[in-house]
């Protein structure tokens, strides 16, 4: 009863990070078997979330660490999800089938954009412009000085914009990108 109300966050934060769903369940459940004999001391914790999204972070980077030793093999899952969700959007959506065309494409250029950022700054950009966090909770999440957390931030954002621009033709409107990351997985 503690974490349900947190659990719809948490694996939206765990969804983002490892970008399929599958990995995501897999670093929940992790989580909360690492969580489960110390519920007591749960009970305590004034803001719950944050505390529990930087556990969840932190699992998240021993999880990269541990596939970085070994070979990764490319998962084809992950092009079918994308391909399952765009069909999904054009069953239930009533919009004009060039429009969601693009704002798919935009949407793949974002995550590509994402992917080729450093596990850092992907993170960053993720928990504060797409979830929401303010920059003092980031600050105590990742126990980074707030200048360094706004710097990195700063870059991240630069290099994802250079990334974005890079592959870019004309310049489209702003709004494609902005209601990607507020309307992704949510």
């Amino acid at each position: 009863m503690l974490l349900g109300p947190c659990l719809p966050g948490l694996y939206r934060v765990a969804r983002r990070f490892t970008e399929n769903s599958h990995d995501a369940e897999d670093l929940l459940q992790t989580v909360l078997l690492k969580l489960y004999p110390r519920l007591d001391e749960l009970a305590g914790i004034e803001k719950l979330m944050p505390w529990l999204t930087k556990v969840l972070l932190r699992e998240f980077i021993d999880d990269q660490r541990r596939q970085n030793r070994w070979l990764r093999v490319v998962q084809p899952e992950h092009e079918i999800e994308n391909t399952l969700s765009f069909q999904t959007a054009l069953e239930t959506v009533q919009e004009a089938p060039d429009q969601l065309l693009d704002e798919s494409r935009t949407a793949r250029k974002v995550r590509t954009a994402l992917d080729s950022l450093s596990t850092d700054h992907r993170v960053l950009v993720i928990m504060h412009d797409m979830e929401g966090y303010a920059l003092e909770e980031l600050s105590g999440i990742l126990d980074l000085p707030m200048g360094t957390v706004k710097s990195r931030l700063h870059r991240a954002r630069a290099r994802l914009r250079e990334l974005l621009e890079k592959d870019a033709a004309p310049p489209g409107p702003r709004v494609k990108v902005w209601r990607y990351f507020h309307n992704e997985m949510r």
